[in-house]
């Protein structure tokens, strides 16, 4: 995968927009009761604004940005919330000004040297970082064994390097903060066939086998998934792993 990360997203914003699960509201709400002042937060990595929606709420104000400006044209509009097209590196917010940086499946593709420089510029002396990521879904042995066998061999070498970070859980993502422990759910919804689908047609990695001109991944599981699904929707689950800590020590 070698197209900018902007060019990418821009291409999926509209899959994602649809198809990616919602942020459990429990996971925002540990997540700001860490922090000791809730004025502003900054969320880098908004994508169409699944976290942004569940954030906002507990923050006077808020930045949530993207470099995918597709992806920003399709987040939810929000009392206080401010949408600005731009990386993790960067953002228009002043000195010192933030109580929370939270980034929900994106941190991955964040420069992360960058990215702490930001962090240290507009948080204020007691400001959280929050970085969380979910992974593979996961309903029943079968249908387990259908989703793993897109990820790992039909999507082999079309997933970008930092895709390892998710599969560890960002247990290995390089973490410049004082951290603290910090539990949060899983994320969870109840899907269709039809809907679990349309979810994974939105990896970054079937873009990638896209754009080599093989075509559509997900048509090589599609049939054998709808046979082991069943009718009607199932319970899902996402494994969460996040990354939390003091911006300033």
């Amino acid at each position: 995968m070698t197209d900018p990360i902007d060019r990418r997203f821009n291409r999926v914003a509209g899959g994602y927009a649809a198809h990616r699960p919602g942020c459990p509201p429990e996971l925002a709400a540990v997540v700001a009761s860490a922090c000791e002042r809730r004025i502003c937060a900054w969320e880098p990595g908004c994508g169409s604004g699944q976290a942004t929606a569940v954030l906002a709420p507990h923050f006077a104000s808020m930045v949530a940005s993207d470099p995918a400006e597709a992806a920003i044209d399709r987040a939810p509009e929000i009392d206080g919330v401010r949408y600005e097209v731009g990386d993790a590196s960067s953002v228009t917010l002043a000195d010192a000004s933030v109580d929370l940086i939270a980034s929900g499946q994106a941190a991955h593709w964040f420069d992360m040297a960058a990215f702490a420089a930001e962090a240290r510029r507009v948080g204020r002396v007691a400001c959280i970082v929050a970085l969380w990521c979910y992974d593979r879904p996961r309903v029943d042995n079968a249908v387990d064994a259908q989703i793993d066998h897109l990820y790992h061999d039909v999507l082999e070498g079309c997933w970008d390097v930092g895709r390892r970070h998710i599969d560890a859980r960002y247990a290995d993502l390089q973490f410049p903060f004082a951290e603290f422990p910090l539990e949060v759910p899983d994320y969870s919804a109840r899907w269709t066939a039809a809907e679990m689908l349309g979810y994974l047609r939105t990896w970054s990695a079937g873009d990638a086998y896209r754009q080599s001109g093989r075509g559509d991944a997900v048509d090589v599981i599609e049939g054998p998934l709808l046979e082991v699904w069943g009718p009607g929707a199932r319970p899902v689950r996402w494994p969460v792993g996040i990354r939390a800590g003091r911006v300033h020590g």
